[in-house]
């Protein structure tokens, strides 16, 4: 059954389902290109793992595998016999344990020379609200704005402030910055709200080529 939304579905941005969300829109723009830049262009999926520290918001700490016991059971019991309720001075900490993040981008690369040309990037919670992993993404996204590559930015998160830019003064639901390295610092940002659907967006190419 479709959403009853008539655009975007906001209940996709629920940090539960996002990565799927997030996996799947990475994988179904790379099956879209592929055919489309072939065989000029080379469409790779690409991984970064993110170091993050856990805590708000909870998008982070998700375990692949969950032990959990009977209700009611007793604490755990010492050499002696007595529990830990008997104990002096023991309560429940957290250890500071960092969480390991896989992210997906894409790469469009020259096929000859292997260069890259556009990196395609869907922001996410990690890397648009968790302070360490905005730091990390940040970095990267200054490196490719002065690089030779173009880069296409895809925000269709509500939560979180929105990447930095000068002379935005827009307010809006989601964006999608298209930066073309030819006309840099020039570029061009999409925008629009929940009841408006993704709109068609260039994928910047080489100057000689045609952007799909």
């Amino acid at each position: 059954m479709r959403p009853p939304f008539p655009g975007m579905d906001p209940w996709l941005e629920h940090p539960a389902i996002w990565p799927d969300v997030h996996n799947r829109l990475i994988t179904a723009i790379a099956d879209d290109l592929t055919p489309r830049l072939a065989p000029r262009y080379f469409v790779g999926i690409e991984q970064r793992v993110c170091l993050l520290a856990p805590g708000p918001p909870d998008f982070v700490g998700r375990p692949d595998v969950a032990v959990v016991g009977r209700s009611g059971r007793a604490g755990f019991r010492d050499a002696a016999g007595r529990g830990e309720a008997a104990a002096v001075g023991v309560i429940d900490v957290e250890v500071p344990v960092l969480d390991e993040l896989e992210e997906w981008f894409l790469e469009v690369r020259d096929v000859e020379t292997r260069s890259l040309v556009t990196a395609i990037e869907i922001l996410s919670p990690a890397n648009k609200i968790h302070p360490r992993g905005r730091k990390q993404y940040m970095r990267k996204r200054q490196t490719l704005l002065q690089s030779e590559s173009s880069l296409v930015e895809m925000d269709l998160l509500r939560a979180g402030e929105p990447m930095p830019l000068n002379r935005d003064r827009s307010h809006t639901d989601y964006r999608i910055l298209v930066s073309r390295e030819a006309t840099r610092p020039r570029a061009k940002l999409f925008i629009f709200n929940v009841p408006q659907p993704i709109p068609p967006i260039p994928i910047p190419l080489l100057p000689e080529d045609v952007e799909p």
